[in-house]
């Protein structure tokens, strides 16, 4: 009998995240399924490790079903490191995170919980895919993207032929009724957050300050995820954790830099 595929799933959202619980049905019915989810929100972490302080793990039992789970203290990344290193007797032959309650599209990627578990995996040479949607509510409905969640997570296991390919998937939010104008493969697009401090005084009169900022999208070719998502569409890209910028590089190689 041929072995079921070792799907590890994490999060940023916290184990209880609705989001995480889909997964967790999604993904009984491909392999099976080990959870390993921090015990508590970790949203805009990015690939932010635990090296000061001690990292604590609990089985749990949060659903019925045939999956194995564990909450962890640490961040995404670090459920990816203590299940590869410590849980999991295997290599998983494929690393799902999220579903995330929010966008990670565009430079959101950057700061992402959700997509450094996702990097992190790919570093370990596992085949590994984010998925979000752009909805924030706790509630919202994730299961228009079931459908496609089993799609692209069993093509990324079929055809990755072991290499570790990361993926940025993200829905866009659609009215109840409403279909998906389909999947479209993109780039990151060119975009920012003009960020500002709401300078606030807490009861004993000392300051504090809450970030906010608005979303800038400077890219409008249709081509991007942005616009993908703008017009209706799922956006899968590929990503990778080698930030090299190689077109600097004959360039910066010119210049005097040894005096």
């Amino acid at each position: 009998m041929k072995k079921q595929p070792l799907i590890l799933l994490t999060n940023d959202d916290g184990i209880t995240a609705p989001g995480l619980r889909t997964l967790v049905k999604v993904m009984n019915t491909i392999g099976e399924v080990v959870v390993v989810a921090p015990d508590s929100p970790q949203s805009a972490m990015g690939h932010a490790i635990t090296v000061n302080d001690t990292l604590y793990c609990k089985k749990e039992y949060i659903d019925d079903g045939p999956q194995t789970e564990y909450s962890t203290s640490g961040t995404p990344a670090d459920c990816v490191k203590l299940a590869v290193n410590e849980i999991l007797k295997r290599k998983p032959d494929l690393c799902v995170s999220g579903i995330n309650h929010g966008s990670n599209a565009s430079i959101n990627v950057i700061y992402s919980g959700t997509m450094s578990a996702a990097v992190e995996a790919g570093i370990e040479g596992i085949p590994s895919v984010g998925f979000s949607m752009c909805d924030y509510s706790w509630n919202a409905n994730f299961k228009s993207c079931e459908k496609f969640i089993k799609i692209i997570s069993k093509e990324l296991l079929a055809k990755s032929n072991k290499k570790n390919i990361i993926l940025n998937v993200n829905f866009p939010k659609i009215s109840a009724g409403k279909n998906y104008k389909g999947v479209k493969i993109c780039r990151q697009a060119k975009s920012y957050w003009k960020e500002t401090f709401d300078k606030r005084k807490n009861p004993n009169g000392r300051k504090y300050y809450w970030l906010t900022g608005e979303f800038i999208n400077l890219d409008k070719e249709k081509d991007s995820d942005q616009w993908a998502l703008n017009n209706g569409y799922i956006s899968v890209v590929p990503i990778m954790y080698d930030m090299t910028s190689y077109s600097e590089i004959d360039d910066i190689a010119k210049w005097n830099l040894n005096g």
